[in-house]
């Protein structure tokens, strides 16, 4: 499985993308969009939005969060959605979250996004977004199919 993500939208301290499935000759289809912090070109831990790259996404079934969405989401929840070999990072997962400070560089899953009047970005009905995707991506997973997250940038015009 091929998923795309393409930042198109860029404020002081958050990036909102696209998170599309990606099939081969077809076209990309949307399953929601992501907040993120800011791109830098410098690393600042807990400010900075995973570097443009190809990540592959298996579980991680261990730490907080694994124990946190478990007790949230239940039977669904088989392990935290987490991209691998990130260059200066560690434990990126895709999660719920609205905003920012809900992430500390991790791509946030949202329904709805919000630019809001100082040139940030939000979004709402995170919880939506991830039960699509979580269950989409965990349904490759679980018969060992690659997942693969494609990430890129297109430049504001």
């Amino acid at each position: 499985m091929r998923l795309w993500l393409e930042r198109f939208a860029f404020g002081r301290d958050s990036t909102l993308g696209a998170l599309h499935l990606a099939k081969d000759g077809e076209q990309p289809t949307r399953l929601c969009f992501t907040v993120e912090d800011e791109r830098r070109v410098v690393k600042k831990p807990g400010e900075t939005c995973v570097p443009v790259g190809v990540y592959a996404i298996e579980y991680r079934t261990e730490g907080g969060l694994h124990a946190k969405y478990a007790r949230r989401f239940g039977a669904m929840h088989k392990g935290m959605l987490w991209l691998q070999n990130v260059p200066g990072f560690e434990w990126v997962m895709m999660h719920c979250g609205n905003t920012d400070d809900d992430t500390e560089g991790c791509p946030l899953l949202v329904t709805t996004p919000i630019a809001t009047p100082d040139g940030e970005f939000v979004g709402g009905s995170s919880v939506d977004a991830y039960r699509k995707v979580y269950q989409l991506v965990s349904a490759a997973l679980n018969t060992g199919e690659d997942v693969v997250l494609s990430i890129t940038e297109r430049e504001a015009a």
